[in-house]
């Protein structure tokens, strides 16, 4: 095992005008362009917490007009309308994708692991991160804003900046990446882009009055929630935050033209999971797992085919192999993603996973093919809805009370109900919202037994760790931060065999 140190974060804070329109960075790029590189940029436009809400994927609510920015990427490149996250939450979802790698495989697939010293996990010699490898290539690498890995790792190693604005929530605009992206050599960057989290209550103030706000009446309330005030609001600001984003990408691709970049640079812009309401984040169901993926390049001498949509299942995971391939590196025996450009490209099914989530446990597995997902729940016993960081927003607790009052239907009874069903299985063709469970069907009994037969050759062949018990320490460092609210029976023995009376140190 390597060993690494732990990053240190610093927060710096700036704000760049908009003077560009979208027309003219598409169209007038060549105008300022330096000599292309031997090799073409990457750059990775990372979002947080959002669905596929951009005009780009026919969204009823967001326009052309409302997202012109990323209709733009779209019209550069190629849009994907079936990629999916392996993880409905921050840290595992970006364990796997830095890695190429199911989080699960790894052993990095409970939320927030690697915190302190006792709970380390260190990825095998072997296993390089992409910018590593990107490094190896002769790539300059750097990171603007969160990375949130579950493993222990270097940062220096990783990246050649400094620019951890913040652990949590960072601004694109700040141009501080330059330095790096105009060396004399190709660059591999990643800026991290605040996305749906503008909705939360202490960030959606800074950008209620810069973007045109939706109509809240207008919006169409999901079946699976019941129409209160508190969901139409919150559904609401995720439209808000995607227009908002809009802007924030502009100012990166005038940065890219401004200096002489945007012709040679592959622009990937996509969501690390699905937006932060109930159902969505945190759970399998398309609504946590489903993200916009636009892949985009603005030179004449590119891979793609501009304006095309594709509709085959990519994992997240695939981005690793397939910025690999662009500079011109093999994809390592030990990835589980694929190239997604490449001739043989194809996937008949992606996974996800969910574990613990900060000191909530479940363990849930889900398959999704074109037609049908397949979900298994590990513990039925424990509610949708159980004890979470969460459960203190008014949505979580408008809904749990109009659970006990008996005011919801059964659609919307399923999130806050004290059990749930051991498997789901859903036809998300016929029923894209997932409430009509099939699983107890016997007219979809092949299709079951398919999936549950997709689900057990999976975990074998990649010896998924999720069966494996917690480990302790991690478990203590969750009382020591989250206290009484650490209810799950795994605790239990954790709290009866305390080796400390003092908290650990945390390391993130």
């Amino acid at each position: 095992m390597r060993q690494r140190a732990i990053m240190t974060a610093l927060a710096m804070t700036a704000s760049l005008a908009f003077t560009q329109g979208c027309s003219s960075i598409a169209g007038s790029a060549n105008t300022s362009e330096q000599v292309s590189k031997s090799k073409p940029n990457v750059l990775w436009i990372y979002m947080e917490d959002i669905d596929p809400v951009f005009s780009p994927y026919n969204d009823k609510f967001n326009s052309a007009d409302d997202t012109p920015t990323i209709q733009m990427l779209a019209d550069q490149g190629v849009t994907f309308s079936s990629a999916f996250s392996p993880a409905p939450v921050c840290s595992p979802a970006r364990s796997a994708v830095i890695t190429g790698t199911m989080p699960t495989t790894l052993g990095v697939h409970n939320h927030h692991s690697s915190r302190t010293i006792e709970d380390a996990i260190f990825l095998p010699d072997h296993v390089k991160t992409i910018p590593e490898l990107m490094q190896t290539a002769g790539y300059a690498t750097f990171n603007h804003g969160k990375d949130d890995y579950n493993f222990i790792y270097n940062r220096d190693e990783l990246y050649e900046d400094d620019l951890m604005i913040d652990f949590w929530y960072t601004f694109a605009g700040q141009g501080d990446w330059l330095s790096i992206a105009k060396q004399d050599k190709p660059f591999f960057g990643q800026i991290q882009t605040t996305g749906g989290k503008w909705s939360i209550d202490s960030l959606y103030p800074k950008i209620k009055n810069q973007v045109k706000t939706i109509d809240r009446d207008s919006i169409d309330i999901p079946p699976y929630y019941p129409d209160i005030p508190s969901i139409r609001e919150k559904m609401a600001r995720q439209y808000d935050a995607a227009r908002y984003t809009d802007h924030e990408v502009k100012e990166i691709l005038a940065q890219l033209k401004d200096n002489g970049l945007l012709n040679n640079t592959y622009v990937f812009f996509f969501s690390d999971h699905g937006f932060n309401t109930e159902r969505h984040k945190q759970f399998v169901y398309d609504g946590g797992i489903h993200v916009p993926l636009i892949v985009a390049y603005f030179g004449e001498d590119g891979e793609l085919t501009q304006g095309s949509t594709r509709d085959d299942l990519v994992n997240l995971i695939d981005l690793g192999p397939t910025t690999l391939a662009l500079a011109g590196l093999p994809t390592p025996n030990y990835m589980e993603g694929k190239d997604v450009f490449a001739n043989d490209f194809s996937r008949d099914q992606v996974i996800a996973t969910r574990d613990r989530c900060d000191f909530t446990i479940d363990r849930i597995r889900a398959v999704r093919t074109e037609q049908f997902k397949y979900i298994k729940n590990y513990f039925p016993e424990r509610s949708m809805m159980q004890d979470s960081y969460r459960d203190r927003r008014q949505t979580f607790k408008d809904i749990k009370r109009l659970y006990a009052e008996g005011k919801l239907n059964s659609a919307q009874s399923v999130l806050p109900a004290p059990t749930k069903a051991p498997e789901e299985l859903y036809d998300v063709v016929k029923d894209p919202y997932e409430i009509n469970n099939l699983a107890s069907d016997p007219a979809y009994a092949a299709t079951l037994a398919d999936m549950q037969t997709r689900l057990s050759t999976w975990q074998a062949q990649t010896g998924d760790k999720g069966s494996e018990p917690q480990n302790p320490e991690s478990l203590r460092f969750m009382i020591d931060r989250w206290g009484e609210r650490c209810v799950n029976p795994e605790y239990d023995f954790v709290r009866k065999h305390r080796r400390h009376n003092q908290p650990q140190k945390s390391l993130k």
